[in-house]
């Protein structure tokens, strides 16, 4: 483990959102574990620009061991409350940034302690800003800011971009959860999805929990109505999302709720390896993304309609498509999410 300091400038300091990333397993891109997929680049990335610009960053549980702590400090969470309310006393603490990554089907309590954490922070960054899936009662709005979730590469991943012979099928890559708040969830409907594509036989599942029918992710209706069909399209676990994504020629890109601005890793990892996303998400996608490199789930009445449209796809059109997000990767427009750590650090770090 790697510490640098600069009694100069503030200690900068990350609360992860899982422990699991602690003693700076955040930063650290050879664990082939917490770094599946390069999860970690970005994070890896934030860490060399800021200590070049003279700024120690580490993650939170250093400062909590007292070792690390300079005259000033800088906090930062990406999701985690347990330890705010007992640094916001502290005189040489500055409550920098809070990140809420999740929707409220996920994490609803980070959106109870809303107005708590903007009375705390400088700085909340949210999906949106305007309360589509939350409260704003309480919450200091000046102190909300726009989310673009951190991304990895800037560019496609060309050992899987450029594989041509691909199944001419939907894959699917998540687990087997159900939603902790249920306005607005897509679980639901992704499965209502496979199990049409699944009668079409055009589908393939991976992703863990699916054979678990006795946890708790499995204690909801949708999950038992379609236990049978689920199985028998279920492929294991996926021990590489891009080496599995490379294998298809299209992607079922559904995040987990319908809230503006909430747009995820999925459609990026469809990029990076040159399939073409089937996006149903983020109601203003549009604005995000450019229409050209995805197809948009909301534009057919039933999924066998977007099958038979997918399925008579000429060649050119589904390589426009990767063209587009291929495009969109190395577009100015794209650093938002690749810069998105250093930007961040960059609007609140450098503040007295």
């Amino acid at each position: 483990m790697s510490v640098y300091m600069n009694s100069k400038l503030p200690a900068v300091f990350i609360d992860p959102s899982y422990e699991v990333f602690n003693g700076n397993g955040l930063f650290d891109l050879n664990d082939q574990v917490l770094n599946r997929d390069g999860q970690l680049e970005s994070f890896h990335r934030l860490r060399i620009n800021m200590e070049a610009q003279g700024f120690a960053i580490n993650t939170a549980d250093l400062l909590f061991q007292g070792e690390l702590v300079a005259d000033v400090n800088h906090y930062y969470s990406l999701g985690m409350l347990r330890d705010y309310e007992q640094l916001k006393a502290r005189k040489d603490m500055a409550l920098k940034g809070f990140l809420i990554m999740e929707p409220p089907v996920i994490a609803p309590q980070l959106y109870k302690v809303l107005p708590s954490l903007t009375s705390c922070f400088e700085r909340v960054y949210v999906h949106n800003t305007i309360g589509d899936g939350y409260l704003l009662q309480g919450v200091d709005q000046t102190k909300l800011r726009k989310l673009y979730v951190p991304q990895p590469y800037r560019s496609v991943l060309s050992r899987y971009w450029k594989i041509s012979d691909r199944a001419n099928r939907v894959v699917v890559i998540c687990g087997n959860h159900k939603p902790q708040s249920y306005a607005g969830e897509l679980y639901s409907k992704r499965i209502e999805a496979m199990a049409a594509l699944a009668n079409l036989n055009v589908v393939d599942l991976y992703g863990a929990g699916w054979d678990r029918w006795w946890t708790r992710s499995s204690l909801w209706l949708p999950y038992w109505q379609n236990r049978s069909v689920l199985m028998s399209i279920h492929r294991g676990r996926c021990e590489s999302k891009y080496e599995t994504l490379s294998r298809y020629r299209f992607c079922l890109c559904f995040e987990n709720t319908v809230m503006t601005g909430y747009l995820t890793e999925k459609i990026f990892d469809c990029f990076y390896t040159g399939t073409v996303p089937l996006y149903l998400g983020a109601p203003d996608i549009i604005s995000l993304i450019p229409s050209e490199a995805y197809i948009d789930c909301r534009e057919f009445t039933s999924w066998e309609e977007m099958w038979i449209k997918l399925n008579s796809m000429p060649k050119n059109q589904i390589n426009n498509i990767r063209e587009a997000g291929r495009a969109f990767l190395e577009s100015e427009d794209y650093l938002k999410y690749y810069n998105s750590m250093s930007d961040i650090m960059n609007e609140t770090a450098a503040r007295k």
